[in-house]
């Protein structure tokens, strides 16, 4: 026999008895770790105190939105300067963020019951947590509502599990079923228990209510050190993700809570802070590969006031935004209706100034041509994915991706998957 078919015969063989060996590895590996989930990722949630929360509160923040643009940021170069943007960048991304403001200025809206909401009596939260179902129900029907919304409800820690079983039991039964995007989130998780107690939450509450399995998805808000490091000093985050049985659609970092635990003075709490980057990056760490995806936290420095304090806090948030997004973090909070135009300010900067390299970087990967980079599968699918964001919020046009990228929407959504081993495929 020859050496070749020696080598033949003992790697197959090798090979089978590895597959074996290997099963419930690749099992868990497949199962635990599907990839990048398809669908649209808003780039922010608006937090909204559930006793404010009408059937107009998108419109009106659209509204209020509009109007500090056009008063504290009337033309290009007052935005331009405001937000710290290069000129030509702010000429490209002014327009778009008017129009956005105006067609869709919220893209994921919480109803808070928690901190924003507080304490109140009993009756009182129940009166609101059926007015504000129903004005989702409202806001739903009439095409004013954002396409992805939810509720905040009250923590399972002890002293608030009930109020928050109730609360979200009431906002159910009065709303009806769920529309499409609606998430809850699940505060101040404090251990991998309290997931597995939220996933029995929603099939009793789905039970009771006829719907679908499976319907109700949460997320986890990272806002306590026990969430980042437990008691045996191992962070619980992948088990908590393990545990949601599907259902968790996100991990949101509590810029505030988490900070105050970790004893941060008021005056340097930021999402910005050393914790709050230890914080997030065990989110990444954890969420990688899960399906499950990670948000920034707040800023509590509002635009509000003087022209002067409105550009100050635009900055600030602009920067900060920009900042996560080069950190790999999509998603943020948004507390009040001036900090949509520096939201969309800074995300469609980003997406307008990366647009040329990774589109060309792109092209030339898939060609085969000689572009300067050599670029891996993964790098080639990260590419395609800031494409398909940079549209999913209208920071980037279908037309100029299929002139800079050579390839349409439907195609480039394919390439954010996995194509298997080898090459990263063109599918046209």
């Amino acid at each position: 026999m020859s050496g070749a078919g020696l080598f033949t015969d003992l790697s197959a063989e090798l090979a089978a008895e590895l597959d074996t060996r290997l099963a419930a590895a690749d099992e868990r590996l497949r199962t635990a770790y599907p990839g990048e989930p398809s669908g649209r990722q808003p780039v922010h949630t608006v937090y909204v105190p559930a006793d404010r929360y009408t059937s107009d509160t998108v419109r009106t923040w659209g509204r209020e939105a509009r109007a500090a643009l056009a008063e504290h940021g009337r033309t290009v170069m007052e935005f331009a300067d405001a937000l710290d943007l290069p000129p030509r960048t702010a000429a490209e991304v002014y327009d778009r963020v008017r129009a956005k403001l105006e067609r869709e200025p919220v893209e994921d809206l919480r109803i808070d019951f928690e901190d924003g909401y507080g304490d109140r009596s009993d009756v009182d939260e129940d009166t609101t947590a059926q007015a504000a179902a129903e004005a989702l129900a409202a806001a739903v029907a009439s095409g004013d509502g954002s396409p992805f919304c939810g509720i905040r409800f009250k923590s399972f820690e002890a002293p608030t599990r009930r109020r928050g079983l109730r609360t979200l039991a009431i906002f159910l039964e009065t709303l009806g079923p769920p529309p499409d995007g609606f998430v809850v989130t699940l505060p101040k998780v404090t251990s991998v228990e309290q997931v597995e107690a939220m996933v029995l939450a929603a099939e009793r509450l789905e039970a009771a209510y006829g719907l679908e399995g499976g319907r109700l998805r949460f997320e986890i808000q990272v806002e306590t050190p026990q969430a980042i490091l437990g008691t045996d000093g191992v962070s619980p985050l992948a088990s908590m993700i393990r545990a949601s049985a599907g259902r968790c659609t996100g991990l949101h970092y509590g810029t505030y809570d988490y900070s105050a635990a970790l004893g941060v003075s008021a005056a340097y709490q930021s999402v910005e802070h050393p914790v709050a980057d230890h914080a997030k990056a065990v989110m990444q760490v954890a969420a990688a590969g899960t399906g499950v995806r990670v948000s920034d936290g707040s800023t509590n420095v509002l635009p509000v006031g003087d022209t002067d304090a409105v550009r100050a806090a635009w900055r600030l948030h602009a920067r900060l935004v920009r900042r996560a997004l080069e950190g790999g973090i999509h998603q943020g909070w948004d507390l009040h209706p001036a900090q949509l135009p520096s939201r969309y300010g800074a995300v469609y900067a980003f997406f307008r100034e990366g647009l040329p390299a990774a589109a060309t970087r792109l092209r030339g990967y898939l060609d085969r041509a000689d572009s300067g980079f050599l670029d891996e599968p993964a790098t080639a699918r990260a590419m395609a994915g800031f494409l398909v964001r940079g549209l999913d919020c209208g920071a980037v046009d279908e037309a100029e991706v299929r002139t800079l990228a050579g390839i349409s929407p439907p195609g480039l959504r394919a390439l954010t998957q996995p194509a298997g081993p080898g090459r990263l495929g063109r599918v046209d």
